[in-house]
């Protein structure tokens, strides 16, 4: 056991010096037998952990019973290797006997494992944050709109107006960001070739990254296809570029490769967040200044950022991890200080789908109603249903209101012509909009229903049989996206 142990063994004097000490020693520390034994422990322990050793061998000759305790060596190379231990003082031998465990890749699987909860954690946070702050947007937007449209507002207070939109939709744009780290963005996934696409991106990154940063792309003659939001997947490649142009102020190379990928049952071991299976793997790999491992750790979550005050607002990554997530795959980065950064996105590979090809763009239709429809408008927070009301008037509609799920079902009920329910998803009581949709369309069958909600994972539970009569509208809108999905669902 002593000669095949893969723990580490060692027999000790009462002064604390090596008498034997197992083969294992090597792999573990670095050092042979020959190199420990005659010596002393303090020569090998790392020093903040040395007085807290020494008194647990007094205690074990005190006590002569097996202690468990946990103790760092220091590497032949110098790093630092945590050692959970058994011991165990022999009064007839004098002597100490220790087994050792290396902790160190178990200590890392539970670093990486925490990582993943706390930004699963950080995750469900900003999503619901995002949520209530749309809603507010939702009202700010709607009343600056509203007050566009008002007779004989001077040119000043228009002017106040535009920027206050300006920063709304700002603000939007940032809750947007807050909800792809969330994983809660509405996605448009289909069947993508990877080559083709991020071919396309690098050719448009070298021209616009600067002179200085020399762009290649290598994709893989065979890469799978993955199934995937296009627009999501340039997005996310495009903010790792500009991380990497960033990490390059005064020039270098960014390296975009494309190739299959299989993660197997031992990968998935070492990082807790992945899945095995078939993956289309793309990496990102810039020569700039790199990270250290405390950075490192922490790239992913939300406003967390190394740039100077102004100069970006730490949504990038978080943004492409929360998307990468949402789309079933896996991300992961590696970074050395100054040896540059690779990030490897791992995307679900598409089975038994064809490449869709895209569509040409409609013809825009005018938002505005001809027929003065009349739409049962459902929402708790008097404010947004007051704009709501004011928005559909001035669309040519005629909204009925109604200021929850049991108000609307009586207007329903007592047969007042309805052409469709435009109702809020998340609501205060127990039915929420898709409960009211399901039974207003039972009792309406046919009737039209255009959902909206703060919270883009609320369009998931969407009911597929009710495909080209339900719709669904994220807040904040501005009151052309709100005409545009009416009439959409009334002129399919």
């Amino acid at each position: 056991m002593f000669e095949t142990s893969i723990d580490l063994i060692l027999v000790v004097d009462r002064r604390g010096n090596f008498l034997r000490v197992s083969p294992s020693s090597l792999a573990i520390l670095g050092y042979s037998p020959a190199e420990m034994v005659g010596r002393s422990a303090i020569d090998f322990i790392y020093p903040p952990d040395l007085d807290a050793t020494r008194e647990e061998m007094r205690m074990a000759r005190r006590g002569r019973v097996m202690r468990n305790f946990d103790c760092r060596y220091a590497h032949k190379e110098g790093r630092i290797v945590p050692l959970t231990w058994t011991g165990v003082w022999s009064e007839p031998d004098q002597q100490h006997f220790f087994i050792g465990r290396d902790m160190t890749e178990r200590m890392a699987a539970e670093e990486r494992l925490r990582r993943a909860q706390r930004l699963e954690a950080v995750g469900h946070l900003t999503g619901g944050i995002a949520h209530d702050f749309n809603n507010l947007l939702a009202l700010i937007i709607g009343n600056i709109e509203l007050m566009f449209d008002e007779p004989g507002v001077s040119a000043p207070i228009l002017d106040y107006g535009r920027a206050a939109l300006h920063a709304a939709q700002r603000g939007a744009e940032l809750t947007r960001g807050l909800l792809a780290f969330a994983r809660k963005q509405p996605l448009e996934p289909r069947v993508v070739d990877v080559n083709a696409l991020i071919g396309n991106l690098a050719t448009l990154l070298g021209r616009t990254l600067g002179q200085n940063i020399e762009v290649t792309f290598s994709g893989a003659p065979d890469l799978w296809h993955t199934f995937v939001d296009p627009a999501n997947l340039e997005s996310a490649v495009a903010n790792l570029a500009v991380n990497a142009r960033d990490a390059m102020p005064d020039g270098g190379r960014l390296m975009i490769e494309s190739r299959n990928e299989t993660l197997d049952r031992d990968y998935v071991d070492e990082n807790p967040e992945a899945e095995p299976g078939d993956y289309v793997g793309v990496t990102v790999t810039d020569t700039g200044s790199g990270m250290p491992p405390e950075v490192l750790s922490r790239i992913f979550e939300p406003f967390f950022t190394t740039k100077e005050t102004g100069k970006g607002t730490g949504l990038g990554l978080s943004m492409a991890f929360g998307f990468v997530k949402q789309s079933g795959g896996h991300i992961k980065a590696y970074s050395e200080v100054g040896h540059g950064t690779s990030f490897r996105l791992y995307l679900p590979r598409a089975k038994g789908q064809g490449i869709a090809e895209p569509t040409p763009a409609a013809v825009e239709k005018l938002p505005q109603s001809t027929r003065h429809e009349r739409i049962l408008v459902v929402e708790d927070n008097p404010g947004i249903r007051q704009i709501v009301v004011i928005q559909l008037a001035k669309l040519g509609y005629r909204p009925v209101e109604a200021d929850g799920p049991e108000t609307a079902l009586k207007i329903i009920d007592g047969g007042a012509p309805v052409d469709l329910l435009f109702t809020d998803v998340i609501m205060l009581g127990d039915m929420s909009g898709h409960a009211l949709a399901r039974e207003a369309v039972a009792r309406r069958p046919g009737l039209k229903v255009l959902l909206t909600s703060g919270f883009p994972g609320a369009a998931f539970a969407h009911d597929p049989t009710a495909a080209g009569h339900h719709a669904f509208l994220l807040k904040p809108y501005r009151i052309q996206d709100l005409g545009k999905k009416i009439r959409a669902l009334l002129e399919p």
